[in-house]
């Protein structure tokens, strides 16, 4: 009863936004699971998630999120609705679900309500601490409690996340601790051939990728590569400009007038054993680059707002990484590659010189590498796991 009278205040002091059923795509034949992820910050694992679910069981998943997200192949991306019982029909309604995935702790209990009513499984994964939002925090009599008693498994990210959520009311038998999902890093793709071609030729050879330069940026590893050229006379810069049509001007500059031998990949050079700077302008060969490249610079770091591309892609094909303060829209996971060591941050193109310098010595790249890829792969059982239990529960078990 206290649970009910919890509800009923709970909807009280929400009003319905009309028409928010008039924006939603075409619901796509067959089955359909629905993640929610309550703000950009969860966003990261559920789409790992909605991933796995479309290219490994050709399931069409629906992603709720108020933040925008970039789009992925397969994978639905929608606002959640209003929680009020009108929208949460409304939007079951539409989308059928036959199982729901929420994140993090963020409770909605209208539309929890209206979901365990149809018998549509719910899971809880990466569950940090539990909450209604923000706008609806408030103490409503057993609210709290039933909502939580709605999830038939709650994975919480440690042990005291998870005494919070039992504390809150979650069932005991249903709380587990799981630790954090993997986060969507996919891996970037190259043709194995060419990697190995390329490889054979610069094998004695180090190798730096100074990958997505800005021009503001360019005389910074200039300046980077010949300070670390003191240390490896044979040392290969591989450069990508961010501005793609800067090459051929930049290849003539670098030549002209600094007697640099610079190759051109648009133009189908080498990096034959003379050239110093190979330049490369096609942005679908960052895993190839990547990949040959034992250290990486991340371009836009130093002067500009921050990386083009994600720090995780290095991270997963093990490039040590080098960037500057400016971490732009991917702070936090500079930050979290930062707490395990799996970055060198510099805060000039002096720095930049030195610490390029100091990670061609192989053993230090290697332990720089091997921490952001440790990080970069981390949760991948706690993912497989709540991907089983989806398997269990869509399979009838």
């Amino acid at each position: 009863m206290p649970a009910l009278l919890g509800l009923t205040l709970y909807n009280l002091g929400q009003r319905r936004e009309p028409g928010a059923e008039a924006t939603r795509p075409r619901r796509p034949a067959g089955r359909l699971v629905w993640l929610h992820a309550p703000g950009e910050a969860a966003a990261p694992a559920m789409l790992a998630l909605a991933g796995r679910l479309v290219e490994e069981d050709g399931i069409a998943v629906l992603l709720t999120c108020p933040a925008a997200l970039p789009q992925r192949a397969g994978v639905i991306l929608q606002p959640p609705p209003p929680d009020t019982p009108p929208d949460a029909r409304a939007f079951l309604d539409h989308w059928r679900p036959e199982a729901a995935v929420f994140s993090e702790g963020e409770l909605r209990p209208a539309i929890l309500h209206e979901t365990a009513e149809r018998a549509i499984p719910m899971l809880l994964v990466n569950a940090r601490a539990p909450a209604f939002l923000r706008e609806r925090d408030g103490w409503y009599p057993g609210l709290m409690r039933s909502a939580l008693s709605r999830f038939q498994h709650v994975a919480a990210v440690d042990e005291a996340a998870a005494r919070a959520f039992r504390k809150a009311g979650a069932a005991l038998s249903a709380v587990a601790v799981t630790g954090r999902m993997m986060e969507d890093n996919p891996v970037l793709p190259c043709l194995e051939a060419e990697r190995a071609a390329l490889a054979k030729m610069v094998a004695s050879r180090p190798v730096w990728f100074a990958a997505g330069i800005p021009e503001a940026e360019e005389a910074a590893v200039i300046q980077a590569h010949r300070m670390a050229l003191q240390h490896s006379h044979r040392l290969l810069m591989i450069l990508m400009p961010a501005d793609p049509s800067r090459s051929a001007t930049l290849a003539g500059q670098m030549e002209a007038a600094e007697g640099w031998v610079v190759a051109q990949r648009s133009l189908d050079e080498e990096p034959e054993p003379e050239v110093e700077v190979f330049i490369v302008d096609n942005a679908a060969e960052y895993g190839l680059w990547y990949r040959l490249a034992p250290v990486c610079y991340l371009g836009g770091s130093l002067t500009g707002k921050g990386p083009l591309r994600s720090p995780m892609e290095p991270a997963a094909l093990g490039s040590a990484i080098l960037h500057g303060p400016r971490t732009g829209g991917y702070g936090p996971i500079f930050g979290r590659l930062g707490a395990v060591r799996g970055t060198r941050a510099v805060a000039s193109a002096n720095d930049l010189g030195d610490a390029l310098g100091d990670l061609l010595a192989p053993d230090r790249a290697a332990r720089l590498a091997h921490a952001a890829w440790a990080l970069a792969s981390d949760g991948a059982e706690v993912t497989e796991g709540v991907l089983n239990r989806l398997r269990s529960i869509l399979d009838g078990g």
